[in-house]
């Protein structure tokens, strides 16, 4: 496991998270929200920084919410409202009822 220290844009914070492999630049991130909901993030940068101890290099990454996800009236996961248009069966017919 790799520890990584994540600078993120959206929410102005920086926290140590362990990965089993460096992400890259692009590459998308699913990460618990303070709230308690997970959400997407896009990896902004990536770079190394030489640790305070020996010959190692510290990797960092630049996060930033990936655009639509924090937008609650777009984002159907959080709200619980618009039910039937999930559960339409899409031109199935109903069970036959005897």
């Amino acid at each position: 496991m790799i520890e990584i220290e994540v600078q993120n844009e959206t929410h102005q914070n920086q926290e140590r998270i362990r990965f089993a492999a460096v992400p890259r630049i692009g590459e998308g991130l699913r990460l618990r929200e303070p709230d308690g909901i997970w959400a997407s993030y896009d990896v902004l940068d990536v770079w190394y920084q030489k640790a305070e101890y020996g010959d190692i290099w510290m990797p960092y990454l630049h996060i930033r919410m990936t655009p639509g996800e924090g937008d609650t009236e777009s984002d159907g996961a959080h709200q619980l409202h618009g039910e039937q248009e999930f559960a339409v069966l899409g031109g199935e017919h109903e069970p036959f009822k005897i």
